[in-house]
């Protein structure tokens, strides 16, 4: 009989990808660098791609700074900013000790998405400067991804900038964690046979990607009636004026929700819930199987927390949940923002949208939803993994046409020129790298992770 696995073998594990990673950063010096696009055949190429010849799109940006897109490589360079106060499972390390996320953001952008992204670490953690430090910046961008702030200053470096660039700015703790969340949430229904718009959802923790998924599941269909947040202090309702003026993210939240005034903490809001969608703190045990078993029939469990999540997967289905989520990589159904950024921004760039809209973001969860079901919902798989190429061809491309339909794009394409563009960029950009690999111009990591 086969040895059950342990917490400790799973918690063993779960440091594995650390020890490599000390391992193989120096080793590499990182994980991004630049390359070069167009050819050079000879020294002589560089009178065109530099001085004199240069100067001639030069002088036509400057008549027309629209000519950006067309004459540099703006229109597929995303910056990912962050000033390292909320690094995910860190909190507070600094800029510098974020730069290492922030170029495996970049790689996963530009594997998953053929986006060009790089890190920008801001010495700085006064909002307004790094609202002024984005604007200084955004000439050169043709996006801007929010990484890694702390709350709730993300919510008003997001709003701002959102309202003074004509370039898409993204929090990807916020947009990207929501659209991941709704996309596994809509597959999730469809396998218990219930809908959104019935379902009592309570959501454990009341950062920025909860209130963000309670935002997009309200957008998608959900009843905000039957939406009950739990904070560090107990659930949200009109009675936590405590937070009216301190963090009206929450009290909007207070206002909207939970319009039948549930009080107490995580084991009152689980009761009779249909959903629970968890991103509070590292667990186990900071959500306890007897209040998974107060949950309706055929619950959902989505415990996002990492390293840990809140409740281990098998506590849950012993509790009664009949489908969890968690945010890793070692059990079914794992929700991970890497499935939205890269294709997000592929359809966002590939039409020069000037913004990333609420409805772009939710026609990306049903195209994460729809690729799913095709390739057939279970207990098990409601939501693809990073494996999935055509996941993020069919995700960008509903992206884009929102964008069109929705006029925020510079550029109309049909729907199958938007899928030729997205497909030959995302496919160059892998194939690029597995022959740098195979060439040895880029040494492979031995054996098999």
């Amino acid at each position: 009989m086969a040895r059950k696995i342990t917490e400790e073998d799973l918690l063993a594990k779960a440091k594995e990808p650390e020890i490599l990673a000390m391992k193989y950063h120096p080793l590499y010096r990182g994980k991004i660098g630049v390359s070069i696009k167009a050819p050079v055949r000879g020294y002589e190429d560089f009178s065109i791609w530099y001085t004199p010849g240069v100067a001639a799109p030069c002088r036509a940006i400057c008549k027309d700074k629209a000519d950006v897109f067309k004459y540099t490589n703006k229109a597929n360079l995303v910056a990912v900013v962050s000033d390292g106060s909320r690094v995910l499972g860190l909190g507070d390390i600094g800029p510098e000790a974020a730069l290492p996320v922030m170029e495996g953001k970049a790689m996963i952008f530009k594997y998953l998405g053929g986006v060009d992204a790089f890190p920008i670490c801001l010495n700085t953690k006064d909002p307004d400067e790094i609202i002024s430090a984005v604007k200084w910046l955004s000439p050169t961008f043709g996006g801007i991804n929010l990484e890694d702030i702390a709350k709730p200053k993300c919510f008003y470096i997001l709003e701002k900038l959102k309202e003074e660039v004509d370039i898409p700015v993204w929090h990807d703790d916020q947009q990207g964690t929501a659209l991941v969340t709704l996309a596994g949430l809509i597959s999730a229904l469809k396998v218990v046979k219930k809908k959104l718009s019935d379902v009592i959802i309570a959501l454990v923790g009341a950062g920025a990607a909860n209130i963000n998924i309670a935002k997009y599941a309200i957008l998608a269909g959900a009843n905000p009636d039957n939406i009950v947040m739990v904070d560090s202090k107990g659930i949200l309702h009109e009675g936590r004026v405590d937070l009216k003026d301190k963090e009206p993210h929450k009290w909007e939240m207070c206002r909207r929700t939970n319009k039948k005034g549930k009080t107490g903490g995580i084991k009152e809001a689980l009761e009779k819930a249909d959903v629970c969608v968890a991103l509070s703190k590292s667990g186990p045990g900071v959500i306890r199987k007897e209040w998974i078993s107060s949950m309706a029939d055929d619950a959902i469990v989505f415990a996002c927390a990492n390293p840990i999540p809140e409740v281990w997967p098998w506590e849950a289905k012993e509790a009664g949940a009949r489908i969890v989520a968690t945010g890793r990589s070692d059990f079914p159904n794992q929700v991970n923002n890497s499935l939205g950024f890269p294709a997000v921004f592929r359809g966002a760039l590939d039409v020069g949208a000037k913004t990333i809209t609420d409805e772009m973001c939710i026609a990306a969860s049903y195209a994460i939803s729809r690729y799913t079901e095709e390739r057939g919902l279970s207990e098990e798989y409601i939501i693809p993994n990073m494996g999935e190429v055509e996941m993020y061809i069919r995700e960008a491309v509903a992206v884009g046409m929102k964008a069109i339909e929705q006029g925020v794009a510079r550029i109309n394409k049909t729907e199958e020129e938007l899928k030729r563009s997205v497909s030959s960029t995302i496919k160059t950009s892998q194939e690029i790298l597995k022959f740098c690999v195979k060439k040895g111009f880029i040494h492979s990591l031995p054996g098999k992770f």
